[in-house]
């Protein structure tokens, strides 16, 4: 009862401090697409076809970091890549390449706090994710989320859905305060933005059907 009363309490916090951070940030945003027009030919903007709520399909929306056409030689960034511009090295460093993601979330499409949207083909098809990794699709998918937090790009897929899944099972404010408030502290750090190994689905395994719940408490006190 209490979680389906902050679902609706949630959405509401997300349209406020969405809004109040639009306004606060607009000067950098405004520098920001200024910065991505002189440097390289393109859309300030880059949208990509993402899952979220239900695997429903939207637009997610980005401060464009790489050269145009840059998705034709691979789905990730790795680190030195060539297709990432100068300001998209500062941008994705910062993570400043993810405010955009604000108007998704007025728009409904996201929330702050979620699992992070996947795309449609990767790690692989909505069609071929398991019953229980599909409960990661029962809620908003966020900007940043739980996996985000326990190493983000340097976590293999089937353990990012786990964490996923953990988050959903377990979904509370004060669960998404800690998540939160590690957020701000790992984007100061400016940790793990960069992938350092193959994460694809290909070459994952299948996350295990079941999470014990002694797994989940011990996670969660970290």
């Amino acid at each position: 009862m209490f979680r389906m009363v902050y679902r609706k309490i949630k959405r509401i916090l997300d349209i406020i401090l969405s809004l109040i951070g639009l306004i606060i940030i607009s000067p950098l945003l405004i520098i920001v697409a200024i910065a991505i027009k002189l440097e390289s030919k393109g859309p300030i903007i880059f949208k990509q076809d993402r899952l979220g709520l239900y695997g429903e399909v939207f637009k997610i929306y980005k401060f464009r970091s790489m050269c145009v056409g840059a998705e034709k030689g691979g789905v990730y960034e790795t680190k030195g890549d060539s297709r990432v511009t100068r300001i998209g090295k500062f941008i994705r460093k910062t993570s400043i390449d993810e405010f955009p993601q604000f108007f998704n979330i007025i728009k409904g499409d996201m929330s702050i706090i979620g699992p992070r949207p996947t795309l449609t083909y990767h790690p692989w098809p909505l069609a071929e994710y398991t019953e229980f990794q599909k409960k990661r699709f029962k809620v908003r998918p966020g900007v940043t989320g739980w996996a985000q937090i326990n190493g983000r790009k340097d976590v293999p897929w089937d353990r990012r859905i786990e964490y996923d899944v953990e988050y959903v099972e377990n979904l509370s404010f004060t669960f998404d305060i800690k998540i939160f408030l590690r957020t701000i502290l790992k984007v100061i750090a400016m940790k793990d933005n960069v992938n350092v190994r193959e994460t694809a689905g290909s070459t994952s395994m299948k996350v295990q059907e079941t999470i014990s719940t002694s797994t989940i408490e011990e996670r969660r006190k970290k």
